[in-house]
């Protein structure tokens, strides 16, 4: 087990949460080639509830050019799996328009199968030839894939056990599904050889890079609508002692700003009531009195009847959608000056091309530093310019998984992999 850089003293003067990556076992230690592999992907996209078309195709694109290359270089027989949506949602779709952008991207035919673990399904996978790949339809389609328990008790259910009776190898390439403890993610790995893929590899590594890295100013910019899970963050780091500023953006901001007694104006403290953050306010001010090192915007840009205008702190009116002019400045000076840099979540409502600005120009000093960064979040890596990223720069697929992961909590995937090369490996 790996421990990144953890600290000594809790925030709340309590037991300390570490950050922990165990050794994963990758596809350079389990040899795949020709061998039946299961690999779990994440391959869950936005579709558009009246046409049923998928509106952004980035994961599988991303995921495309990872198996092309695992084909290439090892042939196995690959089965291909993932879910899409929620039952009862309108994104709970099949998986047949993701095989044939897959099929585009690769380059190679990817046979869709209307079924996951029916005598059909079976069937396919048992006559699948090395160099072949199928996708399996949603796997949400079975009730057993929606139900969170432990890994021991997954590896019972009729999908693990099933699966593992025509599979040889277990991959996990899905790291934005790690926080979940359902059969594809943790009971299969305990019923055969498992490993880690190489876009799953890309995300621990970065991970490590950020919190592993004895490098300083760290630099965590944050932002976005979780801000009860951005919370829980700020909490971990200070406990971990992982963060030299954590620069606010977006409700989180406006957060802090009345924890630290501000006035942002009654329009901005309605909507942090009907969002449920005002309740958060005491964890805020308490987090500010333990020290941590949180900036909070000088200036705002608040939409008044339809205008936009850049107000200072304190002399708010109207609904504040964006960071100020001069905060802008001073965060983008510190972003420079960083060493290692963590950006979550957009800076301001950038729905709306009024109120880009801010996340823009933050991204413009980001690519500007010589810092690594870790750019995490959807919203927000649809804002980055790609023309301009390097191997400094990593733009994470990781979703609820990274923020879990950077609030101190386990992630279950790893733990089912780290219990599989235990159990198959030896390790």
């Amino acid at each position: 087990m790996e421990v990144i850089n953890a600290g000594v003293d809790g925030i709340n003067g309590g037991t300390m949460s570490h950050l922990e990556i165990p050794r994963l076992p990758t596809i350079r230690d389990i040899d795949i080639t020709g061998r039946k592999v299961f690999m779990r992907i994440d391959i869950n996209v936005p579709i558009d509830p009246d046409t049923s078309e998928i509106l952004d195709d980035r994961r599988i694109r991303t995921h495309a050019s990872f198996i092309k290359r695992l084909v290439e270089e090892y042939r196995p027989a690959l089965v291909l799996a993932s879910h899409q949506g929620r039952p009862g949602d309108s994104d709970f779709t099949s998986m047949e328009k993701h095989a044939e952008l897959l099929s585009k991207y690769t380059g190679i035919n990817i046979r869709y199968i209307p079924d996951v673990i029916g005598p059909r399904a079976l069937e396919e996978i048992n006559n699948l030839k090395p160099g072949e790949i199928l996708l399996l339809d949603n796997l949400r389609l079975l009730s057993e894939e929606v139900l969170e328990a432990p890994p021991e008790r997954q590896a019972l259910t009729i999908m693990a056990r099933r699966l593992s009776s025509v599979i040889n190898i277990y991959v996990n390439d899905a790291f934005a599904t790690a926080h979940r403890s359902q059969p594809s993610i943790v009971g299969l790995p305990l019923l055969m050889p498992s490993c880690i893929g190489p876009l799953f590899e890309r995300e621990i590594e970065a991970v490590k890079k950020v919190f592993g890295s004895g490098e300083s100013p760290r630099i965590y910019v944050l932002g976005g609508s979780k801000v009860r899970e951005l919370l829980r963050v700020i909490e971990n780091l200070m406990r971990n002692k992982l963060a030299d500023r954590i620069l606010t953006t977006g409700l989180l901001a406006h957060l802090f700003l009345v924890a630290k007694g501000v006035n942002i104006g009654t329009e901005n403290m309605k909507i942090l009531e009907e969002k449920g953050v005002l309740s958060l306010v005491p964890r805020a001010r308490y987090i500010l009195l333990r020290g941590a090192p949180v900036e909070t915007p000088v200036d705002l840009k608040v939409e008044v009847n339809g205008d936009v205008r850049n107000t200072y702190i304190g002399e708010v009116r109207g609904v504040a959608k964006d960071i100020g002019e001069n905060t802008v400045q001073i965060y983008g000076d510190l972003i420079r000056d960083a060493r290692i840099i963590v950006m979550r979540g957009p800076a301001g409502v950038i729905e709306d091309e009024r109120f880009r600005d801010g996340t823009l120009r933050i991204l413009d000093a980001v690519y500007s530093s010589n810092a690594f960064t870790l750019i995490a979040g959807g919203h927000l890596a649809s804002m980055v310019n790609e023309s301009k990223l390097s191997n400094r720069i990593h733009v994470s697929t990781g979703g609820n998984a990274l923020l879990l992961f950077l609030s101190g909590e386990e992630l279950p995937a790893l733990k089912a992999l780290e219990l599989s090369a235990k159990m198959f490996l030896g390790w």
